[in-house]
């Protein structure tokens, strides 16, 4: 059998430059030591060209393929690693409830865990109308890991609000389970482009402290219009809606840490999620202070945070995972997409895509042609094991729910990890 040798030996610590004896092993011992080679396989080329990253997982005990070099080895299925858990928030606001139940069939999976919010602006029948969706639900109430935030928040997406609802979601995840991965939050106007067994299968082979967050240290015109101005934002003392208002003073940029910039949507360690609610060193709590008097802070918290913190700043990958549409020089809002942007988000790689109007065509384009779900129904998987005949919802029965069937959509996240993990993207993007 062909090994490998020169994998990433110190994740975290690689800028330290040590000479370390590197031994060959094949199949590496589950956890870190399988991370790290499986994050040095991604800057592996096949002597076409190819990348070789990774082994495609098994669909069947019997039955699996493998997307390397011919003359590797099939592994067996007890070695490879267990699939992740993913945790995710979905938040919407008034008129969402629709929107977000349909993202939430558009994501599921037993293993993976959910907390949904629609905020204040949202009626009470319509959050009701969603707790009762979550509370009758066959797969939901078999699986009990969809969480719906009864006591909403108000959320005002150019104040800290948003923040402070996403560290809530994170909270609560925290606190009923600690099975889970990563935190990736989403909106009600996000749809994602591949399966959850394409997901879960592609960050099978991934380190699990790695954190993709799209991130700059260039603040630019945000250092005059977001950093420099200070804002009260009436979300975090009233139960009604209204802008930020501004203060005439201004302050200057800070010196106790570095101001990082960059999307509002990501998917995070658990391990990073674990020190943002603890904050052990306090930098999570004094960087949130600064940021409550922040225009649009859910672009600048979690950046800050990451990339002040010795922890965690290696552990960065430059992206948000997203394909947005945007104007050049980009505005505040991205354009809405449809029908004529279907090729172009096949073609970026990315799992998500955003945003969309309510119920837009594209999406039920992207429902037929990448997901394969049916109206109404979560996207089948390998543990979706009922009959497809008539239109019939193969999940109604259900077996092993570890089991992963991916798709033409892991191929293309495939592409995309790799890229972000070569040796031209990964470090030299970090927090710079």
């Amino acid at each position: 059998m062909k090994k490998f040798k020169n994998y990433y030996m110190h994740l975290r610590h690689q800028q330290q430059h040590q000479s370390v004896e590197r031994k060959w092993v094949f199949p590496l011992a589950i956890g870190s030591l399988l991370s790290l080679f499986l994050l040095f396989l991604a800057t592996l080329t096949s002597p076409s060209g190819g990348s070789i990253l990774p082994f495609y997982r098994s669909i069947t005990a019997t039955s699996y393929s493998i997307f390397v070099e011919s003359k590797l080895h099939v592994t067996p299925p007890s070695h490879l690693p267990p699939p992740p858990r993913l945790a995710y928030l979905i938040s919407g606001s008034a008129g969402d409830g629709a929107s977000v139940k349909r993202t939430l069939l558009a994501l599921y999976h037993p293993n993976n865990r959910y907390v949904v919010h629609l905020d204040l602006e949202a009626s009470k029948e319509e959050r009701a109308d969603l707790v009762e969706f979550v509370r009758s639900h066959a797969l939901f109430r078999r699986f009990q890991n969809v969480r719906v935030i009864e006591k909403a928040n108000l959320v005002t997406y150019r104040g800290p609000t948003m923040v402070a609802n996403t560290l809530h979601a994170a909270a609560i995840l925290l606190r009923e389970s600690s099975d889970w991965d990563w935190f990736i939050n989403l909106s009600a106007s996000d749809y994602p482009l591949v399966t959850q067994d394409d997901l879960l299968h592609t960050f099978s082979y991934l380190p699990r402290d790695l954190n993709f967050i799209d991130h700059t240290s260039n603040i630019g015109w945000k250092d005059h219009q977001r950093a420099r101005p200070i804002i009260v934002d009436p979300g975090l003392y009233m139960n009604k809606k209204q802008d930020v208002f501004w203060v005439t003073q201004r302050r200057s940029r800070p010196t106790a840490f570095k101001l990082f910039t960059g999307s509002a949507w990501m998917a995070l360690s658990r391990s990073f999620i674990d020190y943002c609610i603890w904050g052990w060193d306090n930098l999570p709590r004094t960087a949130l202070m600064y940021y409550t008097n922040f225009i649009s802070s859910p672009e600048g918290y979690f950046h800050t945070v990451i990339c002040n913190a010795q922890e965690f700043k290696n552990t960065t990958v430059n992206s948000d995972l997203h394909y947005i549409s945007w104007d050049n020089p980009p505005k505040q809002h991205p354009h809405y997409l449809n029908l004529a942007d279907m090729q172009k988000m096949v073609d970026s790689n990315a799992p998500f895509a955003r945003k969309f109007h309510r119920e837009d065509p594209v999406m039920d384009k992207i429902d037929a042609e990448l997901l394969s779900r049916g109206p109404g129904m979560a996207v089948p998987g390998g543990w979706c094991i009922g009959s497809r005949e008539n239109g019939t919802d193969p999940c109604t029965e259900i077996g092993n729910t570890t089991v992963l069937r991916p798709g033409p959509g892991a191929k293309r996240l495939e592409t995309l990890i790799s890229s972000l993990l070569s040796n031209e993207s990964f470090r030299p993007r970090q927090c710079v």
